[in-house]
């Protein structure tokens, strides 16, 4: 079975994200996985990448919560944007998430960086399911 390299979850709920990231173990299909507790979190992450590419971090999948403190999903993506180490790379951006506001889901779809909107929790099912589309070993 082929492995993605890594994967960034984004959730400001700790027990939310020790469960993906059992999850995405089980599921044998990623080398490397990060948590970030909160969009800002992220950034610092991703953007450790300008100054240090020997130990650079670009995810192949990221799996973003909306509704965060201090920057929700929405504020990532208007920052993520402007990540200039990130540009010329695919990184496939699911937004995970507990709302059911059916504007959230339309907001989503107008944006270009997100592939994917999913309801919480995530599942196998949805790993393979974004590793076969996106993904050819």
């Amino acid at each position: 079975m082929r492995k993605i390299n890594s994967v960034l979850l984004i959730d400001d709920d700790e027990p939310t994200n020790f469960i993906n990231k059992k999850i995405l173990q089980s599921s044998g299909r990623v080398e490397v996985i990060h948590v970030a507790n909160g969009g800002t979190e992220a950034l610092r992450i991703l953007s450790n990448n300008k100054n240090n590419l020997n130990n650079s971090f670009i995810p192949d999948v990221i799996f973003l919560d909306i509704n965060m403190p201090a920057m929700d999903g929405w504020e990532f993506l208007i920052e993520f944007k402007k990540l200039e180490n990130l540009k010329a790379e695919r990184i496939i951006i699911v937004m995970l998430t507990t709302s059911l506001n059916p504007d959230d889901e339309l907001k989503a779809k107008g944006i270009k960086e997100v592939y994917m909107y999913k309801n919480k929790p995530l599942t196998k099912d949805m790993i393979e399911e974004i590793i076969n589309n996106n993904f050819s070993f």
